[in-house]
């Protein structure tokens, strides 16, 4: 300990050790998060409490706050990854928590859903799907522009319609919820694409497992669900009114983006809807549906050859 000390007041007389201490010490002050936490707290803090913490003030300040240095998850440069700092006044000290960045948030929160529901795969070409990818030919640029503008608004905290993306097979529908799953991602807003006809085989799983509730939950309130290829599935009266019914009316009632691609047109998917499995035909419940839809999206037509061939 001798030993120790003798270093340090070694240290503290040299004069080039004096400079640079100096030198870090105002930048640390000179940081905007420090005099904005110092301007709040100035009623309780003096000198000698900020000489105590210099050294959470400087950790504070080498730590990227709500991933503004960190190109991802992954990339990130904080002592904790994921976790981005925070100043509080304790009795004695300042102090550095740590919280969980937007970033971890969202990764977290994907890896739960996907744990949950199965049917959240898609292939990997949708994954990893761009708007610089997306070949803008005249079928496709009015879903292109659509999809644009949904973008643009939302980011400028509108309530916007989701799209209800129409056409043949193969023409880019899912390529294109991919593009704007990912754009969102860059934004830090959670999406969902699931592939409907798989989902509601998951959900009729799901009641011997009893997570059809959870499961359910998660779907409504999803910051922007996408529900792909619905029309695809084989329709029953359950699956119709007690899965896709329920989580249409949440979303519609909370305004909350949805999205849809399907090979039919509204009047083509309220036929499919019209006529269970059984040969029922319940046209007033799937007008039901039809309703909340529309009430959810904009219809766009997608055009052109099939890109899959």
């Amino acid at each position: 300990m001798e030993k120790i000390n003798r270093t340090l007041k070694r240290l503290a007389s040299n004069e080039s050790f004096q400079k640079r201490y100096e030198q870090q010490r105002a930048e640390v002050l000179n940081h905007p998060d420090i005099i904005a936490f110092l301007a709040k707290h100035q009623d309780e803090v003096d000198q000698a409490l900020i000489d105590k913490s210099m050294t959470k003030l400087y950790e504070y300040t080498q730590q990227s706050k709500d991933c503004d240095r960190c190109p991802s998850l992954e990339g990130c440069i904080n002592f904790m990854k994921g976790y981005h700092p925070d100043l509080v006044l304790t009795r004695n000290s300042i102090d550095v928590v740590y919280k969980r960045c937007p970033k971890k948030i969202m990764s977290d929160e994907k890896k739960k859903n996907q744990k949950l529901i199965k049917s959240l795969y898609v292939p990997r070409d949708i994954i990893e799907a761009t708007f610089e990818d997306f070949e803008g030919d005249s079928g496709r640029l009015e879903a292109g522009d659509q999809a644009a503008t949904f973008l643009m608004n939302y980011e400028a905290g509108l309530k916007p319609k989701g799209l209800y993306l129409y056409g043949k097979f193969g023409v880019g529908k899912s390529y294109l919820l991919g593009a704007i799953a990912n754009e969102l991602a860059k934004k830090q807003i959670s999406s969902m694409i699931v592939y409907v006809p798989e989902l509601l085989r998951e959900m009729k799983s799901a009641i011997g497992d009893s997570t059809l509730n959870e499961k359910l939950e998660a779907l409504k309130k999803e910051q922007v669900l996408m529900l792909d290829d619905i029309g695809a599935e084989a329709v029953s009266s359950w699956t119709r009114d007690e899965i896709l019914g329920p989580i249409l009316q949440f979303r519609m009632l909370e305004k909350l983006p949805t999205f849809f691609t399907s090979n039919f047109d509204f009047k083509g998917l309220e036929h499919h809807l019209t006529y269970s499995q059984r040969g029922e035909e319940e046209k007033m419940k799937a007008s039901r549906i039809m309703e909340r839809i529309r009430s959810l999206s904009e219809p766009v037509m997608v055009d052109g050859p099939n890109r899959r061939h």
